[in-house]
């Protein structure tokens, strides 16, 4: 690779944490490759801004403030003497700066659409794999550790586990940006609070009532902001009209949109062919292509197409119901019933703006446990240590069911 003369040393002013510095040349390299400089047109939270106008945040803030936060880890850790050698502190933060570097085009929403059977953190593997060839090997450790391969299975736990770096950087990000106070965590607090017992990342007992608070503003964020019935409502049509698109694309319709979208809308992409050359048009891939083609396909000539691309962009939704009891088919037929007398569509374009699904949320797991370090010694469940009832209650998977249909139609 050439040398680049440029000042590597750079400091980022972040909302969130105030200034944040980059610790070496290498993660600055790859925070300048375009597979990482794509982030900054992926927002972080889909279409959550037709329902709060401040959420316009992006992929690349949330990885670069998960850096941050993991050095202040890493700092944290060492000074309680636990052993973080540079390369492994370094694998930390390229770990943690790459584990959404696979995410789609308003995030979720390709994965269930136009390209199936592989997950964002498999192509953020395959991301890690291409920059570490690029890199000259020089990844290898970060992605040992973002696999949970390395035997200190406290690292794996700092970048994927119920109180890992990820969360402690989007609920406080996502809290700010968009005025949701609930969410507002003290990670500053969690962070100084971990330790390492027995190759096991814990949290110190002194820490409980800020991971007790952790886990409720986790669970206010969903239901309040991640599960929002508008943003919901938003994400299943965007779902669907991407849905459409490849269904009309299949079936050679022609449709504009850029060459990056062109090539998922007109290909089947799955887990068996997403090669390096997929890799390479997924990179180029972005909201921007998404949002311009379905300003164009406003005027397409299908009716659903067309239908639904004007409801994202005028912001003119379905209407939604949620219940605790899943939808009778009887209930579902009725609201059938009265759009079929208002437009003639076939019964599976009829699915496109009738459908029931559910949500599903548990706050806590406890087969992944956040174990408190108590003053005697011992290790124990937050679930069984914390002395608020409500959070015993959290350990339960709540369901809820939704049913969307139009207010109206032209």
């Amino acid at each position: 690779m050439k040398k680049s003369k440029t000042n590597k040393l750079k400091i980022i002013n972040d909302p969130i944490y105030g200034f944040i510095s980059i610790p070496n040349s290498l993660i600055f390299d790859i925070i300048e490759h375009p597979y990482f400089q794509r982030l900054r047109r992926v927002t972080q939270m889909g279409l959550s801004n037709l329902v709060y106008p401040g959420a316009n945040h992006t992929r690349f803030h949330h990885a670069i403030g998960c850096m941050h936060l993991m050095q202040k880890a890493v700092h944290v850790l060492r000074m309680k003497n636990v052993e973080i050698s540079e390369e492994e502190a370094n694998a930390l933060y390229i770990a943690i700066l790459l584990h959404d570097i696979g995410h789609g085009a308003y995030s979720h929403a390709l994965e269930h659409s136009i390209v199936n059977e592989i997950t964002h953190e498999e192509i953020s593997l395959k991301f890690m794999k291409a920059l570490n060839d690029e890199f000259e090997g020089r990844l290898s450790l970060a992605i040992q550790v973002f696999e949970g391969k390395h035997p200190r299975k406290f690292l794996y736990q700092l970048i994927s586990s119920q109180l890992d770096i990820d969360r402690l950087d989007y609920l406080k990000r996502d809290s700010f940006f968009t005025g949701v106070a609930e969410g507002n965590i003290s990670s500053d607090r969690l962070i100084a609070m971990m330790n390492v017992v027995d190759n096991e990342l814990v949290i110190e007992q002194k820490g409980i009532y800020s991971v007790e608070k952790f886990v409720i503003a986790r669970r206010l964020m969903y239901w309040q902001v991640y599960l929002h019935k508008t943003g919901l409502v938003a994400e299943n049509l965007l779902v669907s009209i991407l849905k459409r698109a490849k269904e009309l694309a299949t079936k050679g319709v022609e449709l504009p949109s850029s060459r990056a979208l062109n090539y998922f809308l007109y290909n089947p992409i799955n887990k068996e062919n997403f090669s390096s050359k997929t890799l390479q048009i997924f990179s180029e891939l972005d909201d921007y292509d998404v949002l311009s083609a379905i300003k164009e396909w406003k005027n397409h000539e299908d009716f659903v197409l067309s239908t639904l691309a004007t409801k994202i962009i005028d912001r003119s939704l379905l209407k939604i119901e949620i219940q605790e009891k899943p939808f009778t088919e009887e209930y579902i037929e009725k609201r059938r019933g009265k759009l079929r007398k208002l437009v003639e569509l076939s019964e599976k374009e009829l699915e496109y703006f009738v459908f029931s699904n559910k949500i599903k949320h548990q706050a806590y797991n406890t087969k992944k446990p956040i174990k408190i370090y108590t003053k005697k010694g011992k290790l124990k469940d937050i679930a069984k240590a914390s002395d608020q009832l409500n959070l015993k209650a959290l350990t339960k998977p709540v369901v809820k069911y939704y049913l969307c249909y139009p207010k109206k139609i032209k």
